[in-house]
């Protein structure tokens, strides 16, 4: 029996957070199921997880810049276009400011905004950052843009506190990809 994963691509985004650790393990995750994973991360995402890491568990270089001469179209455009699902864990404060308001001054703002397929955001965050007023304006812009939330789940975070804000579970996010992606046509199909 053919392997359903086989030929399908998605991207994940990493922005700055010390969650993305957990992003690791997503990635490896998603590359034994068989998945093609292009990483890309935000400067900030490279202060807590290097791109070596990152590429040796994909098994593809990450896509960091804008302007990159690897991708003579744009990186932003040719991945839009390779990926079928854009999965971003963790999504930081600023990130989701950015989408909801529709600024792009990175790869991945700009990757977001034209990236034509679904969307999830697994936010990860202080638990007064999460619950704050402008914080959940953006989720809900965002939710009624059509983007999928993965929502944080309470324990102990970084900051030395208990609360919401932690990035859902790795396993989480990758069944949550899995059921997304179950429910998309295979491209060809």
């Amino acid at each position: 029996m053919a392997d359903p994963n086989t030929n399908r691509e998605i991207v994940v985004g990493i922005t700055g957070g010390v969650a993305a650790y957990k992003s690791a393990m997503l990635v490896s995750r998603l590359v034994q199921a068989g998945l093609g994973v292009t990483v890309v991360t935000t400067r900030a995402a490279e202060q807590f997880i290097g791109p070596a890491a990152l590429a040796a568990l994909a098994g593809r270089p990450v896509a960091r810049e804008l302007f990159d001469p690897a991708f003579p179209l744009g990186a932003h455009i040719t991945l839009a276009e390779r990926g079928e699902l854009l999965v971003i864990a963790p999504a930081s404060a600023d990130f989701m400011a950015k989408a909801a308001h529709g600024l792009a001054d990175d790869l991945l703002s700009t990757l977001y905004l034209a990236f034509i397929g679904p969307v999830m955001m697994a936010p990860a965050m202080n638990t007064a950052m999460w619950n704050h007023v402008a914080v959940q304006r953006n989720v809900q812009r965002l939710r009624d843009d059509g983007v999928q939330f993965i929502d944080p789940e309470a324990g102990w975070l970084s900051c030395r506190q208990q609360g919401a804000g932690r990035m859902a579970a790795w396993e989480s996010i990758a069944a949550a990809v899995k059921t997304r992606l179950d429910a998309l046509p295979a491209r060809g199909a």
